[in-house]
């Protein structure tokens, strides 16, 4: 690894470790994501580029899903818990997409739990798959 691939890959590291407290996560949690993140070339591609953008690369995808994918169904999760502020992601960008991150991830090893809850979990007090 050359020094400026270094250098690069602790920005990055010093990113999420910030995203991740302004998230409300332990140091733990922080460094296991950060760890998990190494082995996996697209999800690093996604932080990298939102640290030099500011916005989703959305070139990665995991069994169909890209980054904004799991980001609008948690947004979408706003109406079942608007009553439960505390527990929103509504206000705390960085937690959606640190939980986003954490989620692709878990997706790349067993991608049904997820897969499963974007297409029956709508955000809505109601079945909607008897609709």
């Amino acid at each position: 690894m050359t020094e400026e691939q270094k250098k690069a890959f602790d920005a990055l590291h010093n990113f999420i470790l910030s995203l991740a407290e302004k998230a409300g996560k332990d140091e733990a949690f922080s460094e296991d994501l950060w760890s998990r993140m190494l082995r996996s070339e697209g999800v690093l591609k996604e932080l990298a580029y939102y640290h030099d953008t500011g916005s989703f690369w959305d070139g990665y995808e995991v069994a169909g899903f890209h980054l904004t994918d799991i980001i609008v169904w948690q947004v979408d999760h706003f109406k079942a818990y608007m009553d439960r502020h505390d527990e929103m992601n509504r206000y705390r960008t960085e937690r959606l997409f640190v939980e986003s991150l954490d989620i692709m991830l878990q997706m790349e090893k067993d991608p049904d739990p997820f897969i499963r809850k974007m297409r029956e979990e709508s955000g809505t007090d109601f079945d909607t798959r008897v609709l």
